[in-house]
């Protein structure tokens, strides 16, 4: 798996590149102005979050960003969007110029060069949709690297489940992703985005991804569609 995922990987028409994502610095999370400085949680319920005993103290949600139930694939995300939508290419991606004639693609924010690798709370879809926030690459490393993790079908649907060492889980569905006007690889794989950008080239933002053969931590094209679960601190 670990093979799979971090090479370069060229699917449905070369859209979806895979590659390693390095542990990135710690650093501060960038917030708008607009937005408090603790994590935002709007109407949900207690039910919502797990407390998987992490060394953070994080909490994870239930269920992804759009789902309605813990097996529900919810909404598909490009990075930095907060809003679904029909297609997912470089030409209806929000933070870029795309050249249709040349396929040449200039980010207009978020370009590796200025500084911020982090998404803002305002262009988090977990923040403006469920609350909370996305979890960065490190959280995803803490939560990989400190519960077991186990492929398993719930209710039907196929995915991965981490537990922790208190017993409490969250489910994960292998819920694919989304390209031009299509969903590719759904029911064997699972991308669930970070809020981290790709240290090496601003094309690319770090994912969590899976299949039935185990887990990366690797990096795609921030215009894929892509699932994503939500993290808050304990209050």
């Amino acid at each position: 798996m670990k093979k799979k995922l971090s090479a370069v990987i060229l699917l449905a028409l070369s859209v979806l590149v895979v590659v390693g994502c390095r542990k990135p610095e710690s650093e501060p999370v960038p917030r708008h102005d607009s937005v408090p400085i603790q994590d935002t949680v709007p109407d949900v319920t207690i039910e919502d979050w797990v407390d998987l005993d992490l060394p953070s103290g994080l909490l994870w949600a239930t269920r992804n960003v759009g789902a309605d139930s813990a097996e529900d694939y919810g909404d598909y995300f490009a990075w930095g969007e907060t809003s679904p939508k029909s297609e997912y290419n470089w030409s209806t991606y929000r933070y870029c110029k795309y050249n249709s004639t040349t396929g040449s693609v200039m980010f207009t924010m978020y370009t590796g060069n200025n500084g911020l690798n982090t998404l803002l709370l305002g262009d988090d879809a977990a923040t403006v949709n469920y609350g909370g926030r996305t979890p960065t690459a490190e959280e995803w490393h803490e939560l990989i690297t400190n519960t077991t993790s186990r492929w398993t079908i719930q209710n039907g649907v196929k995915g991965l489940r981490f537990t922790a060492s208190n017993g409490n889980s969250i489910f994960l569905p292998a819920a694919g992703y989304r390209w031009d006007d299509g969903v590719f690889d759904t029911v064997t794989d699972g991308y669930y985005w970070s809020s981290t950008l790709f240290s090496e080239t601003p094309f690319n933002a770090c994912v969590l991804a899976f299949t039935s053969g185990g887990q990366d931590e690797a990096s795609t094209y921030r215009a894929n569609g892509h699932s994503v679960r939500a993290v808050r601190s304990e209050q």
